[in-house]
């Protein structure tokens, strides 16, 4: 499984394309969800390698870092605050071009330069976000929406 996630090339939307089908045979059958999580991050940083993937989940009023693949991160964001805490608060897709023009980001390293957070959905209501973090700016786009939102929704 690993090797195939490896060798996927082309445009950013051909791998999403190839990769989708391949994180839900990862996926499937298998009923736990930090599992779930921490193979999509890995599925996803082998794919693109970007600097930061990984997952926020919900407890109480904040975002509590779950699975993820890239150096250490922040632990805790409150709700409403930072990129992820906007995305959680705003129920919505927040893509940012540069993270340094974003009102209130929350900088847990100084590499990262864009950033993309989807909101995870179980049973209608948000459980967790996805974070993704790039060292190069403006690096995110609707595409990357749609397929990281695709895949979000494999998880439960």
């Amino acid at each position: 499984m690993a090797e195939s996630i490896l060798n996927i090339e082309g445009s950013r939307e051909e791998q999403y394309k190839n990769l989708l089908p391949q994180v839900k045979a990862l996926l499937a059958g298998e009923s736990n969800t930090i599992a779930n999580m921490a193979n999509v991050a890995a599925a996803l940083k082998e794919t693109f390698n970007f600097f930061w993937i990984g997952f926020y989940l919900v407890e109480n009023d904040e975002l509590v870092l779950g699975p993820f693949q890239g150096p250490v991160a922040c632990t805790r964001i409150p709700f409403g605050k930072g990129v992820c805490g906007t995305s959680w608060k705003e129920t919505r897709i927040v893509i940012v071009e540069d993270v340094d023009q974003f009102p209130g980001h929350i900088a847990c390293s100084s590499l990262s330069k864009s950033e993309i957070v989807v909101p995870v959905f179980k049973d209608r209501r948000i459980v967790a976000v996805l974070d993704v973090d790039s060292t190069n700016y403006a690096d995110f786009n609707e595409t990357d929406a749609h397929y990281l939102k695709e895949i979000c929704g494999c998880l439960f």
